[in-house]
């Protein structure tokens, strides 16, 4: 089994600049400056540790190249894209669009660049150079839309490969699963009238963006029944993650038979991420990706696509990104998760009754798939 791999520097040089958090800093008010949380520790972390394992030595290295104009414009608007480029020239860059996602100067190619890295993935897997590939930029995507980014996102990278797939390779019926611990809206939206892609958000409910992401949004148009959310409560562990894969994502892929599956790979809803209270240890995570990848061996060739996400806590999110490319390599490292023993057997780690409720009532919409 060959494994594509995708990382570059420059995705660490993506600039969020001096925040409290997420909010700008103001002295004055007592909003003492600190840093943006979305800082490339998390991110460059896991491609440190993907060194010092050894397991880098048995991916197949993709080089990324940035989206194009023609690439970005098969899902955004050219308001937006000459807006993003416009800001990035000034000498302290620009804002995604909500007022919260803060790029530096050159912010602009390497939000292209992290488009373009999910594109020569995807392009890796579907040209068959690889079996399956892990694309591991930034800045994330999930949450832009057509006209502005959103949510630390600049370009909606998983939507833009997609939409580059059909354009490119002619490819039909496409999945993307989101399992981001927030709602990933803006591919939501993207394709919400299209009933040639399935939608599939697991997130944690009423999180991000406030009141998105409800059991009731199925689609729209010929897209009806196409979009599938699953907002679980908040503390839900592995046990209620593996449910909803099991009980609502596999039969969903199953009815739908993609010819491509995408991942959106948030690792924020892992047990000690700062902006999530879901509890997924690197256990779930490899759990999840195992029964991913048999679905994408059974249904489409094999051919999934893994593009990072989210993901904040700088100490655990390296090993939740180890166990979701050792799993889809087919290879363990001479890494060991050392807090997985503590995690796992954390209170609240089984399903709880109330998460299998919501479970319950997200797979009766299965059936509603076209």
């Amino acid at each position: 089994m060959a494994t594509g791999y995708l990382w570059h520097e420059l995705y660490g040089w993506h600039d969020t600049g001096s925040s409290l958090g997420f909010v700008y800093g103001n002295a004055p008010a007592g909003l003492q400056p600190f840093h943006h949380i979305d800082s490339p520790n998390s991110k460059k972390r896991v491609h440190e540790l993907l060194a010092v394992s050894g397991l880098l030595d048995d991916l197949v290295r993709v080089v990324p190249e940035p989206a194009t104009d023609d690439d970005l414009l098969l899902v955004h608007d050219r308001a937006h894209i000459e807006r993003i480029a416009t800001e990035s020239r000034l000498p302290k860059g620009g804002d995604a669009g909500d007022g919260f996602s803060p790029f530096g100067q050159g912010g602009n190619e390497i939000a292209r660049l992290a488009a373009g890295g999910t594109i020569s993935a995807t392009m890796a897997v579907l040209e068959g150079r690889v079996d399956n590939a892990y694309a591991l930029v930034r800045p994330c995507g999930h949450h832009a839309l057509p006209d502005m980014g959103m949510g630390f996102c600049v370009f909606a990278n998983v939507a833009v490969a997609a939409r580059v797939a059909r354009a490119r390779h002619g490819v039909g019926r496409i999945a993307v699963v989101d399992w981001d611990v927030h709602h990933g809206n803006g591919t939501q939206a993207i394709f919400y009238d299209d009933p040639s892609t399935l939608a599939i958000s697991i997130h944690q409910a009423n999180w991000f963006p406030h009141d998105s992401g409800h059991l009731h949004e199925r689609g729209a148009g010929a897209g009806e029944g196409a979009t599938l959310n699953v907002p679980i409560p908040p503390g839900s562990g592995n046990g209620a993650y593996l449910a909803v894969i099991d009980q609502v994502v596999l039969p969903a892929l199953e009815r739908f038979n993609p010819e491509l599956i995408m991942v959106a790979c948030g690792f924020d809803a892992n047990v000690l991420d700062p902006l999530g209270r879901s509890m997924i240890t690197s256990t779930g995570y490899r759990a999840m990706t195992s029964m991913l990848l048999d679905a994408a061996t059974t249904l489409c060739g094999g051919r999934i696509v893994f593009s990072h996400e989210g993901g904040y806590s700088e100490i655990y999110v390296p090993f939740c990104g180890l166990a979701v490319i050792e799993t889809l390599a087919g290879v363990k490292s001479t890494v060991d998760d050392p807090f997985v023993g503590l995690l796992d057997e954390m209170g609240g780690q089984p399903l709880q009754p109330h998460q299998a409720a919501i479970v319950a009532q997200a797979a009766q919409l299965v059936n509603e798939i076209p």
